[in-house]
């Protein structure tokens, strides 16, 4: 294997890497995951059974929806994101975090507490009132602090390596990180009402508002929950599979490629609307080219087990990786397909979308960071193996369901649902009213409330498994594997 296709060297001997600071995002990560799953199955619960909202401003579900998708995507997403990739980059540069524990403490706990203040100003009603429920602005300015300071820690890591190769993950991971920041600085703009209360007017309104929330929603799709766990993909999946990646330079085109459609993709959420024809039509035709580069990256992730195809029958954690490529490889032919235009008008404000969501959300991007968490924290934590892999595949098996269930009714649902609203009877009315087709959707949010349920559980299972696995134990289990098969009896080979 040559030094460009591994996913690091040996380590010098002398390198000191900083590890503290990875435990504790992975332990939060793990927190802020089951935090999240709970929140989002409740009110996919309060959907299917609206008197769950309890009647009080703070447990309804529009208080409670941004606090799990922040939960999840910010709070789970984001701390494996930027534990992995302060690991990543200290074990592929040979070279301890820029900083040390000052630069990786501001980092954690700077970043737990805007997770925390966040959560807050949802409940309470502070924010922005935008399509992703920004917070008010004294919130994302404390963001902006801790991000650059990550900004910082990350680059001078990368500055002082002592390996000449920069390695492809680390691409992925800063594109992550500038793009981010970018976002969210284009995303936030906006003037307060005093320095001393927490409202503030944003600076775009109308059309422009509709744009800059989707360039920034899409994006926040593309760079946070796809550039930068594509670079985790591309450092776990070589390594767990003790495989180089498949093609180096087919994971550079991957990259390039990507940075330059994604940034262009986001006026498709906007078809059939007041934006300019020409600006939704370039968000599809970006969309659609998207899908090429989007596939590269998921064929160089499933090639590289060429020759280690075994270990998807030893090795739960490895299903994991490789399921969430499949995943990666689904939703990015899907999201191309829903942003054509024909097909977005039946898509579109249904539950179809949620559907696609997730099937990213879930399959992607929480799959591959459980491979990951799996990965690291017996490396982490200096012990022989997880506590059990066994419970690392009813993990799997019993998430994999969870998904499947959501997804499928979810895309029932939301089809049913596109043509329920365009049915017309034969005076030419709507031949269904608003009323009568969210009635039919209650057997189908039961369901997608049931697979969360499981995935709740599922994650369960995950956190007994680190917590034994920290402390140290060991399951006595027969070796986790297909047995052998013994030859048939005689009479039967005759």
């Amino acid at each position: 294997m040559t030094q460009a296709t591994t996913a690091h060297s040996a380590p010098a001997a002398a390198t000191a890497y900083n590890m503290d600071v990875i435990r504790k995002f992975v332990v939060a990560a793990m927190f802020w995951g089951v935090v999240g799953f709970c929140a989002g199955d409740f009110i996919a619960w309060q959907l299917a059974y609206p008197l769950l909202n309890l009647d009080l401003e703070w447990t309804t579900f529009g208080r409670l929806r941004p606090v799990h998708t922040s939960a999840v995507i910010f709070a789970f997403g984001g701390n494996i994101l930027i534990g992995s990739s302060l690991y990543i980059v200290q074990r592929t540069c040979r070279a301890g975090l820029w900083g040390g524990n000052v630069t990786g403490n501001i980092i954690f706990w700077g970043y737990q507490a805007f997770i925390v203040m966040a959560a807050l100003s949802y409940v309470l009603g502070y924010t922005q009132g935008q399509e992703y429920a920004e917070p008010e602005w004294p919130v994302d300015l404390f963001l902006t602090v801790v991000w650059v300071v990550y900004l910082a820690a990350f680059v001078g890591t990368v500055i002082r390596r002592q390996e000449e190769h920069i390695y492809v993950a680390n691409w992925f991971l800063l594109a992550f990180i500038v793009v981010v920041a970018m976002l969210h600085l284009g995303n936030g703009l906006a003037v307060p009402v005093s320095f001393l209360g927490m409202k503030s007017y944003s600076l775009y309104a109308g059309v422009q508002s509709a744009m800059i929330q989707w360039w920034y929603g899409h994006n926040a799709v593309g760079f946070f929950l796809t550039a930068g766990f594509l670079g985790m993909m591309y450092y776990f999946m070589p390594k767990r599979a003790g495989r180089p990646v498949y093609s180096y330079r087919l994971s550079i085109v991957h990259f390039w490629a990507l940075i330059f459609l994604y940034i262009w993709a986001g006026p498709h959420h906007l078809h059939y609307t007041s934006l300019p024809d020409w600006t939704q039509t370039l968000g599809m035709t970006m969309s659609v080219i998207l899908w090429m580069p989007s596939w590269g990256g998921m064929i160089n992730g499933m090639m590289t087990l060429s020759g280690a195809w075994d270990k998807l029958r030893t090795d739960p954690v490895m299903r994991f990786l490789v399921t969430s490529v499949a995943f990666y490889g689904m939703s990015t032919f899907e999201g191309p397909m829903m942003s054509i235009k024909a097909v977005n008008s039946l898509s579109h404000f249904t539950d179809w979308t949620v559907g696609h969501v997730h099937s990213g959300a879930l399959g992607w991007v929480a799959f591959v960071s459980f491979g990951a968490m799996y990965y690291l924290i017996p490396v982490l934590w200096g012990r022989k193996s997880l506590y059990s892999m066994r419970l690392v595949s009813y993990h799997f098996w019993i998430a994999t369901i969870g998904i499947v269930l959501y997804i499928s009714a979810m895309w029932v649902s939301g089809i049913m649902q596109g043509l329920m609203w365009r049915a017309y009877n034969e005076l030419g009315f709507l031949q269904y009213s608003f009323v009568e087709t969210v009635e039919a959707m209650h057997p189908y949010y039961v369901i997608r409330a049931t697979g969360g349920l499981l995935f709740v559980i599922g994650s369960l299972i995950m956190a007994w498994n680190m917590y034994r696995t920290i402390k140290g134990d060991i399951r006595e289990e027969t070796p986790y594997e297909m047995p052998e098969l013994s030859p048939a009896p005689s009479s039967v080979r005759r």
